[in-house]
């Protein structure tokens, strides 16, 4: 088994981060957390390296299904700010990702090219208020009328909406009970008439803010039904595809940079903070946090990096991909707040350094992308352990 990452990831990693200490430093990261609002020209200008075509084939401006990629660019970008990052995966995976595996042929000559350009991003419409993890109940509905669709009803937590293009909508599209067989994915355009949108606060992921959406009989047309004709009522198979692996390897490469950063933020003021006529470095209780701390991180990176390489490879991967959004996700958010709270203390309460974003940042992930819980339902079901 070779464990060594390949070098074309490696060269991208370094890219990255170049671009990152030029267009992001602490300072600016610090504004978009306070104002929770990113430029658009920021997405643009990842656009411009390619990082946004990394799901979108080639013929259309891309560069392949890069999974592998695409998610190490996520762990970058989120060492940085999460809230890039899920910016970054609104382009790239849930528009990028989700078009070249669903979308009809003029969607993707429409769509993709402007996706690759880092011109075009997604916001997800799955929960709504009564709506969170049975997404077989959802209320919002279309009615059809031949190729005219009329759309009503309210998506909540779809994060981004306001800053984005599209929002990626799934709808009731036939009777309640024909469950799982009634459900249709809709572009809904977040300018077209009848679209509501209401930002929301949150505690953290800022950037990409929360909001409300309220769905006032938006008249649509077939062709907005991703995968058209056939995508009509084919929602649950779609949503059953290969994007929702990559639907959980996202947020777990998220997790993984933002525990990154909280870790070399705690290392370096472990090396600066005295206490006792000593480095708090040279204290035996936080050399050992922070040597629980790497080793958790890299059990983090190696199971991360399994999961996508089995999804890159075509492989069986729910086990994996659950297992990893589970174990990372968790572990991550332990590692954070071990940082903040036994190496930085009050310093990493405060306002100053970055760790206290570090810690509200870290808290999410478990919850979005399918929240543990779910996780823990996916790895006993899908590993066949009897419910009687």
């Amino acid at each position: 088994m070779n464990f060594e990452e390949d070098e074309e990831i490696t060269a991208l990693r370094e890219t990255i981060r170049r671009f990152v200490a030029k267009e992001c430093p602490p300072a600016v990261v610090s504004q978009w957390d306070k104002e929770d609002f990113i430029p658009r020209a920021v997405l643009h200008r990842l656009g411009e390296l390619g990082l946004c075509g990394l799901c979108v084939p080639e013929e259309y401006g891309g560069s392949g299904r890069q999974v592998q990629a695409m998610v190490a660019t996520l762990e970058e970008l989120a060492r940085a700010s999460s809230g890039l990052a899920s910016y970054y995966c609104m382009c790239a995976a849930y528009a990028g990702l989700n078009i070249s595996e669903s979308g009809t042929e003029a969607q993707k000559r429409k769509l993709l090219p402007e996706i690759a350009a880092g011109r075009l991003s997604f916001s997800y419409g799955l929960s709504e208020p009564n709506i969170g993890a049975d997404l077989g109940g959802v209320e919002t509905r279309a009615e059809r009328d031949g190729r005219r669709i009329v759309v009503t009803g309210m998506k909540r937590w779809t994060s981004g909406a306001a800053q984005n293009d599209y929002i990626y909508a799934l709808v009731r599209s036939a009777p309640v009970e024909a469950r799982r067989k009634n459900l249709s994915f809709i572009l809904i355009p977040t300018q077209a008439p009848g679209v509501v949108i209401t930002n929301l606060s949150g505690m953290g992921n800022n950037g990409t803010p929360l909001a409300d959406v309220v769905l006032d009989a938006v008249e649509l047309s077939i062709d907005d039904v991703v995968g058209g004709e056939a995508g009509w009522n084919n929602a649950w198979n779609i949503l059953a595809g290969p994007s929702l692996e990559v639907e959980k390897l996202a947020p777990s490469a998220m997790a993984l940079g933002i525990a990154e950063a909280a870790m070399a933020e705690a290392w370096a003021y472990s090396q600066e903070r005295k206490q006792g006529g000593k480095h708090i470095c040279a204290h035996q209780s936080v050399r050992h946090v922070l040597a629980d701390a790497q080793t958790q991180l890299q059990a983090c990176r190696l199971m991360l990096a399994h999961a996508a390489w089995l999804v890159q490879s075509g492989r069986p991967s729910a086990v994996a991909t659950s297992m990893a959004k589970l174990f990372v996700t968790e572990r991550a958010k332990e590692v954070t707040l071990a940082c903040q709270q036994q190496v930085m203390g009050a310093y990493g309460y405060a306002h100053g350094f970055q760790m206290e974003r570090h810690v509200r940042d870290a808290l999410g992930p478990t919850i979005y992308g399918g929240s543990s819980a779910i996780q823990r339902n996916n790895i006993a079901n899908l590993m066949g352990l009897p419910r009687d």
